[in-house]
């Protein structure tokens, strides 16, 4: 059975038109792939973690992961930390700078290097997760959110979802495995089904859907919405899929790899930006293996061109977009 929202904010509203989402993935969802994930009709996205103590002190860093593009819609901020003052400010500064549709609390980072600063070590102490939760709705008028895991190394999301929404969480995305599993095994999808007809906030579910037939049946369980990570890198079109159009072709792949690194050399500048980009590349290619060592080495745009001119003629649709 679908939850049905509480009341009419941002996640309600977007969540009538669109059920797929981009997650936040670190080193991923930057401004550029955000742009051309909401294109392809995810319903919203979410950023890259922003570490709150960071942001709040200006560090360079912590505002570039977190700044949108000009004129960037349904960007839900994701805020990392566990003081609950510190956690206050950074959602008011959140809103007043950057004006996202909402913002998000990480509660399901497994990385080690982040343990005793927020993330998944919340899910041992979730009373304190709870008073972030509240500390943030103090900082901002916006909806606030919270990304989980099932739990530290056992199963306890439905107790922390229901701690959760007593704090006033307006939707909870949970990720079907614990921290200690980091992403071995599969996602226990039964489980995020569990507490989606417990709580009556709307519940994302996460994991492991990299095909619109897999969100379909995700969808079955009588969640909200599915988020999908790494099933959209590189392949931002699965959001166009799930709306019914069919798979693109080579010229479209190579089309859109293009214009995804001519947005990353707006963004970052070229060196940076076609660097960042040798990771993703290979991805938008699954059926032409010989082209990923080549496209690993990529330096240049006009290179990147070169090598891509065989599948994209470089008609229009092929030319640089003149803003973000």
């Amino acid at each position: 059975m679908l939850t049905v929202p509480l009341q009419d904010d941002f996640y309600s509203r977007a969540l009538r038109d669109s059920r797929a989402v981009l997650a936040p993935m670190a080193g991923y969802t930057d401004a550029p792939f955000r742009k051309l994930a909401l294109e392809h009709g995810a319903g919203w996205v979410v950023s890259e973690m922003v570490l709150a103590r960071g942001f709040l002190a200006g560090e360079r860093r912590s505002l570039e992961l977190g700044a949108p593009y000009p004129g960037e819609e349904r960007l839900v901020l994701q805020l990392f930390g566990h003081d609950p003052d510190v956690l206050r400010d950074a959602a008011a500064k959140a809103e007043a700078e950057f004006a996202p549709v909402a913002l998000d609390l990480n509660i399901g980072c497994p990385a080690p290097k982040m343990a005793g600063r927020g993330g998944a070590c919340l899910l041992q102490t979730p009373e304190l997760a709870f008073d972030l939760v509240r500390a943030m709705r103090q900082g901002t008028s916006l909806p606030v959110s919270a990304k989980i895991r099932l739990g530290w190394d056992c199963d306890r999301s439905l107790e922390i979802a229901q701690g959760l929404e007593a704090a006033g969480v307006s939707l909870i995305t949970i990720h079907g495995r614990t921290s200690q599993q980091r992403y071995a095994g599969e996602a226990d999808w039964e489980a995020i089904a569990r507490v989606a007809q417990a709580v009556r906030v709307p519940v994302i579910g996460s994991g492991d859907v990299t095909t619109p037939e897999q969100y379909f049946e995700r969808l079955k369980l009588g969640v909200a919405g599915v988020m999908i990570g790494r099933g959209a890198v590189g392949n931002p079109w699965i959001f166009a899929q799930i709306a019914g159009k069919s798979p693109p072709s080579e010229s479209e792949r190579a089309q859109t790899a293009l214009r995804h690194a001519q947005l990353n050399v707006q963004w970052y500048g070229e060196h940076s930006g076609i660097r960042q980009m040798r990771k993703v590349l290979p991805r938008y290619f699954p059926s032409r293996p010989e082209l990923h060592s080549v496209l690993k080495r990529a330096s240049t745009l006009q290179e990147l061109e070169g090598i891509l001119a065989s599948l994209c003629p470089l008609t229009p649709t092929c030319q640089a977009p003149t803003i973000l």
